[in-house]
């Protein structure tokens, strides 16, 4: 399962989520608002400052055109 680290009132961010729900991988994402100090926390010790950024389990991708072209590989 991926994680998306978003922020509802940022572009891009919303740029992202709406890849997701037009391609039907919402299953796939657990979707992480970075509003709440935990989830800005998990971002931070994942190496990243701001969002849209997707961690793999791995490799956090930063950025929403990195984000929607490794979704697009699923």
């Amino acid at each position: 399962m991926f994680e998306l680290f978003h922020a509802i009132g940022n572009a891009d961010s919303a740029q992202v989520r709406r890849f997701i729900v037009e391609k039907d991988l919402t299953a796939h994402i657990k979707f992480r608002n970075v509003a709440y100090e935990e989830v800005k926390k998990d971002l931070t010790a994942r190496g990243g400052t701001t969002p849209p950024a997707l961690w793999d389990g791995t490799t956090l991708i930063i950025g929403a055109d990195a984000v929607i072209a490794k979704l697009s590989t699923l």
